[in-house]
């Protein structure tokens, strides 16, 4: 599993636009082959800085879903509303956390 993170900082008056094209685009981000898991983070501290949060099966799925017309369009009206550039990495999972065994 990739575990895949992108921090992105928007102009503070064009966080809205950015909710509200996230609530159009999770569903399909969220059904995209490959893709286990998305969530959309915002900074406790910085409101105009959100991050994803995915878990894709494989490299290759993410890679899949970057060279998608469909992630370039959505890339397109995401990046316009950007005050700096974003970031983004990709994890692998090296010790899971089972919660049901944390008394160990």
């Amino acid at each position: 599993m990739l575990i895949r993170i992108v921090r992105m900082t928007f102009r503070p008056e064009t966080v809205p636009n950015f909710l509200t094209l996230f609530k159009e685009i999770f569903p399909v981000i969220r059904n995209m082959p490959g893709c286990r898991h998305l969530e959309l983070w915002q900074d406790a501290d910085l409101p105009e800085v959100f991050s994803t949060f995915s878990h894709w099966e494989a490299a290759e799925d993410l890679e899949r879903y970057r060279q998608s017309e469909y992630f370039k369009a959505t890339w397109a009206r995401t990046k316009v509303l950007f005050d700096a550039p974003p970031l983004a990495w990709s994890q692998a999972k090296v010790f899971p956390v089972d919660l049901e065994d944390e008394s160990a």
